[in-house]
């Protein structure tokens, strides 16, 4: 192969030194918008798994009655790695649910479980309280399918619900007590098609 000298200097255009290499990121479903929306996967992380598969979210956004408006502006649904303090989140254009614990049971704070006992009663995970004064929560992978399909990824749909119907369409306004609401009337719009779908021992 005969060697050549390869041209490295960059080009003047209108007097201003154009950049030498390509700046623009590389178009993906998180930059680029998406005519729906992607389910993407990171691995879980240290001591977490992920219970829900990319086939759960694609049945589960099924029964939702008004997803083809739902799912406008929203480019990636994520099984995201696990976090400690926090279950799921938000950002313009992507909802996440993050991995759970490799141990299924866990011991919340009494004022976690009072906020959210209707959900935990409609979903049917056993409560305990403990002598320390905290609530042990008896999980089963289908109870947490459940709790993170009708609850957390309700929750943050309700997010992206808040900022897709502000005027300017950039960022969720009406914050958490908005998205709270928002992910339990619907889960209790889908409950009885949720449990034909997926059931519940």
């Amino acid at each position: 192969m005969r060697l050549f000298n390869r041209k490295t200097a960059p080009r003047v255009h209108n007097g201003k030194v154009q950049r030498k290499n390509r700046s623009a990121p590389t178009p993906n479903c998180y930059n680029t918008p998406q005519r729906r929306p992607v389910i993407d996967r990171c691995r879980p992380g240290h001591g977490c798994r992920h219970i829900l598969r990319k086939g759960d979210i694609e049945r589960f956004i099924g029964l939702l009655p008004d997803w083809s408006e739902l799912s406008r502006g929203l480019n990636v649904i994520l099984l995201a790695r696990g976090d400690e303090n926090c279950a799921g989140w938000h950002r313009p254009g992507v909802v996440a649910v993050c991995a759970w614990d490799r141990e299924l049971w866990h011991e919340t704070y009494s004022w976690w479980h009072e906020e959210h006992r209707s959900v935990l009663e409609q979903i049917g995970v056993p409560c305990h309280a403990t002598d320390s004064g905290d609530v042990l929560l008896q999980w089963t992978e289908s109870t947490i399918r459940a709790y993170q399909l009708t609850h957390i990824l309700l929750h943050e749909l309700g997010h992206h619900h808040d900022r897709m119907t502000t005027r300017s369409q950039r960022r969720a306004c009406r914050g958490e007590d908005y998205a709270e609401r928002y992910a339990i009337r619907n889960s209790r719009l889908i409950w009885d098609r949720y449990r034909n779908e997926f059931g519940l021992p």
